[in-house]
């Protein structure tokens, strides 16, 4: 619906004129309006447009025709005879017209009010009460629950960026020489792998389980640990008990000189210590007590003419003995005798001069001491194994580890002894089986992860850990990566003197494991396993494997 073409006047179209105006004046349509306009009463505007054609025809009919050119004439002069008309009309009926006036004023004030009204919004415009009666029968509107927008979903944070590395050992990595290769390379500084292939395997570690047992010795045994061998009174006169205390750089040379461990006490010194004591007693007779140590002396998995004779590498394992029971006390290598314990009583008392009767037993409890000599502290005995990688005195660690932990005092104790004396350093010990102390079993299993995070340790030197550092081979210049063992020559030599690992050789496997201050600049950790069917040459394509590690530094790809 289209609305007025003018502004409403408040009154209904189509509203009688008021009835006390008097009939026999008679006003044309436009007429009254006129007549309305100046007495100053609204005219109600005709609503239509053909309403509005019929007023303008009823106005030109009592006007009289207006030529197009003259409407505003015309127009005049019907204003002129309308107000002639009302004069008239007001003069014949004045109290009529007083009452249509005051109407007109009031509806006037009233619509002025009402449009006021609006424009300020006033309470009574802007409300209005509902009826007591409405409000008591309409049914109150429910209050709605509030319900949560649904969480809206958040993008996840993206990943940060990984450095994008381009230098590749992929290519020496296959080298067939390498066998079934297992293997890590960590940035030291951050922990991120840079290089991984089979690293969370467990394998046999051949050496390299060395730097596993000093750390279980350190953390256990502490680093000022000294292992003693003594004398005791026995329990009769003139009997004295020789006790092994598991340390195996006992000397049988005068002073300890001369002997492959450096610093070694001399059984010379313990002799001389008992003799001194028995205030000239004759010694009647003498019991050797080895007991510290259970069997077997020997390890099952062991090749023994390989180890004990051919190699020299080992001996059988008791609580008593000199040299390491090697036959030249003065060699890194050299073949070992059935008897240990035989050969330290025979100096023994050779140095207190009697041939009196010997047996084996216990020390009385209790007993009154008489002599006692101690080996080095632990941090020496560690440096010295590691640099020359001697098993004897890994053999020796291992089992005081587990028997300090409450573990044992055979081979088969050894596991669950150093896995204790490892917790402490908080890497992660699964997958780990110790066999022995020195790595020669086949059936150790350590993967390289452990390996690389455990020197990541040593590196920083961790709880007493720098002394396994310390005592680390260092390429072409120092220990079994030395010269004279054919290591890092050549091409590799590029790589010498930056690399400080611990070696391993069995008969399945050639290991290294250790720091790389590799040429960027970046300290790397490694294990590198070499495990199968592998022969000598597998220790040159290790070689030539870290010299490509060493040169990649923290460029190196995993690729």
């Amino acid at each position: 619906m289209h609305e007025s073409d003018q502004p409403d006047s408040g009154l209904p179209n189509g509203t009688e004129s008021d009835p006390s105006i008097p009939a026999t004046t008679p006003l044309s349509s436009l007429d009254q309006d006129a007549a309305a306009h100046d007495a100053g009463v609204p005219v109600a505007a005709p609503a239509t447009r053909s309403e509005r054609r019929s007023a303008e025809r009823e106005a030109a009919a009592t006007t009289g025709s207006t030529p197009a050119g003259a409407p505003r004439r015309g127009i005049a002069a019907g204003v002129s005879g309308a107000a002639a008309g009302i004069m008239a009309a007001i003069r014949t009926h004045p109290r009529a017209w007083m009452v249509a006036g005051g109407t007109a004023a009031l509806i006037v004030l009233g619509t002025g009010s009402v449009a006021l009204g609006a424009t300020v919004g006033s309470p009574a415009a802007a409300a209005v009460a509902p009826s007591p009666s409405a409000s008591a029968t309409k049914t109150p509107t429910p209050t709605p629950t509030p319900t949560a927008d649904p969480a809206r979903p958040v993008p996840a944070a993206a990943p940060a960026a990984s450095r994008i590395r381009t230098c590749s050992v992929a290519g020496l990595a296959q080298d067939g020489r390498l066998g079934n290769l297992e293997a890590q390379v960590v940035n030291a500084k951050t922990g991120e792998v840079l290089f991984d292939r089979n690293g969370g395997t467990p394998g046999p570690t051949a050496s390299v389980m060395k730097t596993v047992t000093s750390a279980a010795a350190l953390a256990t045994l502490g680093p000022d640990y000294r292992v003693s061998t003594t004398v005791v009174a026995g329990s009769t006169p003139g009997q004295i008990v020789l006790v092994g205390g598991g340390d195996v750089t006992l000397s049988r040379l005068p002073g300890g000189q001369g002997a492959f461990y450096t610093g070694a006490p001399s059984i010379q010194d313990l002799a001389d210590q008992a003799k001194q004591a028995m205030a000239g007693q004759p010694i009647t007779s003498i019991v050797v007590d080895a007991s510290l140590f259970g069997g077997p002396v020997w390890q099952p998995s062991w090749d023994e003419n390989e180890e004990r004779v051919v190699e020299g590498s080992t001996p059988y394992m008791t609580a008593l003995m000199v040299d390491g029971d090697r036959d030249n006390p003065g060699a890194v290598e050299s073949p070992r005798s059935t008897d240990p314990v035989g050969r330290a009583v025979q100096y023994f008392q050779q140095y207190l001069g009697t041939s009196v009767p010997v047996s084996e037993g216990t020390a009385p409890a209790g007993a009154r001491q008489l002599a006692a000599v101690q080996s080095q502290p632990v941090t020496t005995l560690i440096q010295q194994a590691m640099k020359y990688s001697d098993n004897t005195i890994m053999e020796e660690l291992a089992r005081l580890v587990a028997i300090k932990n409450g573990a044992g005092n055979t081979f088969d104790a050894e596991n669950a002894g150093v896995l204790a004396g490892l917790k402490g350093y908080g890497i992660d010990t699964a997958g780990l089986h110790i066999a022995d102390g020195s790595g020669l079993s086949a059936n150790n299993a350590v993967p390289p992860s452990y390996m690389t995070r455990l020197f990541i340790k040593v590196l920083n030197r961790e709880n007493g850990l720098g002394v396994i550092y310390d005592g680390l081979p260092v390429s072409g210049q120092s220990g079994t990566l030395g010269p004279g063992y054919n290591r890092f020559t050549g091409a590799n030599s590029a790589a010498r003197g930056a690399v400080h690992a611990k070696t391993g050789w069995i008969d399945n496997g050639y290991t290294l494991s250790g720091i790389v201050d590799s040429a960027d600049g970046t300290p790397l950790t490694f294990a590198v396993f070499a495990l199968g069917n592998v022969g000598d040459n597998a220790k040159q394509a290790i070689d030539t494997l870290v010299t490509g590690i060493y040169k990649c530094g923290d460029n190196l790809s995993n690729t």
